[in-house]
């Protein structure tokens, strides 16, 4: 298995990636939109490939905590076809991007997911560390902090989905 950057040549595979893992459109939509942002980080867009095949797909983009407008990385989605699922698929792709966020020097990386599959990342409540969800999150157990090398305890406030990304498949 390879993990590298998306290529435009992988569009159509990563759409069916998570379209598959999903079981809906709205998060594929919700990769088109973060990828047409100036949210969006290209070298954070990761595919993993295997055989030649596209096979998972992890996206890093930013969102910002208020106040004081920090822009801080998202992880999300996270999606590995259903056939690869449960073979660390998923779990190579989330180490890569928390190694790449980290050598940036990107403060920490924020998730909504599953605390027992996360937590395993050294992600935990966001909430412990003066980071609030936003108001369209699922609930502050869902909503998660992953501190970086280059954390700073003194951000805190409440993370804010811009717009452009999140807010138009609100």
């Amino acid at each position: 298995m390879r993990i590298r950057p998306e290529s435009e040549a992988d569009r159509a595979a990563i759409w069916t990636v998570n379209e598959q893992a999903f079981g809906e459109t709205v998060v594929p939509e919700l990769v088109d939109v973060i990828r047409a942002s100036a949210r969006f980080v290209p070298d954070l867009s990761l595919v993993a490939e295997k055989d030649g095949e596209v096979v998972g797909h992890v996206m890093l983009s930013y969102v910002d905590i208020e106040p004081g407008s920090h822009r801080v990385l998202q992880v999300g989605p996270l999606a590995v076809l259903p056939p690869h699922q449960r073979r660390g698929i998923g779990t190579a792709l989330m180490e890569d991007a928390i190694r790449l966020a980290d050598s940036r020097g990107e403060p920490l990386l924020l998730i909504e997911g599953n605390p027992r599959y996360y937590e395993r990342f050294g992600f935990i409540r966001s909430d412990e560390r003066g980071i609030e969800p936003p108001p369209a999150a699922l609930g502050p157990e869902y909503f998660m902090v992953r501190p970086l090398e280059a954390y700073d305890p003194g951000m805190r406030g409440q993370v804010v989905y811009p717009p452009e990304t999140f807010g138009t498949l609100a």
